[in-house]
C-alpha cells in the first residue's frame, strides 16, 4: 500500500513547480490553507506562473489580485463575486465552457495538470475519502494530475457518490477551516410571482433542476403541497433541503439513481452540509455525469429551471455576461435546457424577471453587443416573467417576438413592439398569436 504522508501546508505546496496548472476544489469547499500556503511562498519569490481552474469559489481569492500579477493568473470555468471585478480588468481570465465537459479538459489534456489541491472529508474505516461538498471536475483532476494534495477536513461532510482512495494522494494536509456557508435573501413580491408561474408548469412526479438563490426558494416553497417529486442537478440549496425533508422530493418516478438525490456541488447554510452527511440517499457526483444531457434525459418529465441576463425577442438567452462584462459563465444551464428538452414530457424554462433592479427591461430587442449568447434561439422554449409564461418551441420570429411582448413589463411594451414592427417590416402586425 503507498505510503502517504501527511505534511504542512507549506511542506505540501513546496512541491509544485513553477508554470503549473493547478485545480481547485470549488464553490464552498476551497482549499484556502493551501492558497494561503502558496502565497507565502510568492511573496518570498520561490514560484512563478502558476495557473488557477476552478468552478466559482466562496472566500477570498489572492490567486486573481493584481499583486500576484505574473506568479498566479486565474483561469476560472465560472466566474464569482470574488474574481469578477479582477477578470473585467485584465488580472484574472474566464475560460468559457460547459460545466459538465470540465473533466474532459483534464482527461483529455487540454489543459495539462501540474497538481489538483483539494478538500476532503475524514476517511471511512476502509480508507476512502469524500469530496463532501463539491465533486465538481476535482475527479478527473486528482486522476489526470502527477501531484495531488489533499485536505483532510473535518468539517467536511462524508457524502456518497465519489469516494477517492487515500492512496490517490501524495500528501495530506489536516485543517479544521469551516466550510464557507451562505444565506439567500427571501424572495421578493416579484420573484414570488415569477416562482408561481413556473410552478404552473410543474406536474407530481417531475424531476427537477433549478439552481440557488432567492428565485429558486420562491419556486421551491410553491411546491410545498407536490407529490414524488426528483432532484437531479448540478447543484442545490435550503429551498429544495426542506421540499426533500417534507417528503415531496422523494425520487419515487425517476428512472435513474431512483430514490436519490443527485447533484454536484452545493452551496447554502450548515444545515444543507450536515444534511448530506453519511446520508446514503444522497449523490454528490462527478459534474460529466450530472450535466451530460444524455443522463439528464434518461428521467422522464424532467423540468429544468434556469435564469437569464436578458433574453432578445427571437428566444437568445443571454446569462453570462453584461455586454462584454463577464458577470458569471456558461454553466450547466445549455446541458440541461437540452436534457429537459429531451425527456419524455420533459421542459426547460428560463425564468427572470422582466426588468433588472435599475428598471431596464430584460426582454430586449437584441442583445447586448458582444453579450454572450448561452441558450441559442433554436434552443429556447418556455420563458417566464412575473407577467406570465410563453412557450416559443415551434413558433416563428415574429411570433415570438409578440410572446416575448406579451411577458415584458407593460411600461416597456410599446418601445419593444415598435423595434420588432422596425426589423420585420409592415406585415408584422398582420397576425394573431
Amino acid at each position: 500500500m503507498k505510503q502517504i504522508e501527511f505534511v504542512t501546508a507549506d511542506q505540501a505546496v513546496s512541491h509544485i513547480p513553477s508554470h503549473s496548472h493547478i485545480h481547485l476544489s470549488s464553490v464552498a469547499s476551497v482549499p484556502h490553507c493551501l492558497i494561503q500556503a502558496l502565497c507565502r511562498r510568492a511573496d518570498a519569490g520561490d514560484v512563478t506562473d502558476l495557473h488557477f481552474h476552478h468552478f466559482h469559489t466562496e472566500g477570498p481569492a489572492p490567486y486573481s489580485e493584481p499583486r500576484y500579477e505574473g506568479i498566479f493568473f486565474d483561469q476560472g470555468f465560472f466566474v464569482g463575486p470574488n474574481v469578477r471585478a479582477n477578470v473585467n480588468a485584465g488580472y484574472a481570465d474566464y475560460l468559457p465552457v460547459h460545466l459538465g465537459e470540465t473533466p474532459r479538459l483534464y482527461r483529455t489534456g487540454a489543459i495539462k495538470l501540474g497538481a489538483a489541491l483539494v478538500n476532503v472529508s475524514l476517511p471511512d474505516k476502509d480508507g476512502f475519502v469524500s469530496l463532501g461538498t463539491s465533486v465538481d471536475c476535482s475527479v478527473a483532476a486528482i486522476e489526470n494530475a502527477p501531484l495531488v494534495i489533499g485536505v483532510v477536513n473535518p468539517n467536511v461532510p462524508f457524502s456518497f457518490g465519489n469516494l477517492i482512495p487515500l492512496e490517490k494522494f501524495d500528501y495530506l494536509v489536516s485543517d479544521d477551516t469551516p466550510l464557507v456557508t451562505a444565506d439567500f435573501a427571501d424572495p421578493t413580491p416579484t420573484e414570488k410571482i415569477i416562482g408561481h408561474n413556473c410552478a404552473g408548469l410543474l406536474e407530481d412526479g417531475d424531476c427537477l433542476q433549478m439552481g440557488i438563490g432567492a428565485l429558486p426558494n420562491a419556486l421551491a416553497a410553491e411546491l410545498g403541497t407536490a407529490k414524488n417529486l426528483g432532484l437531479h442537478t448540478e447543484m442545490f440549496s435550503i429551498g429544495l433541503l426542506r421540499l426533500i425533508r417534507k417528503g415531496v422530493i422523494n425520487g419515487a418516478c425517476k428512472k435513474i439513481d431512483t430514490g436519490k438525490v443527485v447533484s454536484s456541488f452545493l452551496l447554502g447554510p450548515q444545515e444543507v452540509y450536515s444534511f448530506i452527511d453519511h446520508n446514503p440517499d444522497v449523490l454528490m457526483r462527478d459534474i460529466e455525469y450530472t450535466n451530460n444531457p444524455y443522463n439528464i434525459a434518461r428521467n422522464p418529465h424532467m423540468k429544468a429551471i434556469n435564469s437569464a441576463v436578458e433574453v432578445d425577442l427571437t428566444g437568445q438567452v443571454c446569462a453570462d455576461s453584461i455586454g462584454t462584462r463577464i458577470f458569471s459563465g456558461t454553466g450547466g444551464q445549455l446541458e440541461f435546457v437540452r436534457g429537459a428538452s429531451m425527456s419524455e414530457g420533459g421542459k426547460s424554462i428560463i425564468a427572470m424577471a422582466s426588468r433588472t433592479l435599475k428598471g431596464k427591461s430584460k426582454i430586449v430587442p437584441a442583445l447586448n453587443t458582444a453579450a454572450g449568447v448561452v441558450t441559442p434561439r433554436s434552443d429556447a422554449h418556455w420563458m417566464v416573467t412575473e407577467y406570465g409564461a410563453v412557450d416559443l418551441y415551434g413558433r416563428s420570429l415574429q411570433e415570438r417576438a409578440k410572446l416575448m411582448i406579451s411577458i415584458a413589463h407593460p411600461d416597456d411594451r410599446e418601445d419593444l413592439d415598435r423595434a420588432a414592427f422596425e426589423r420585420f417590416g409592415p406585415h408584422y402586425h398582420n397576425f394573431s398569436i
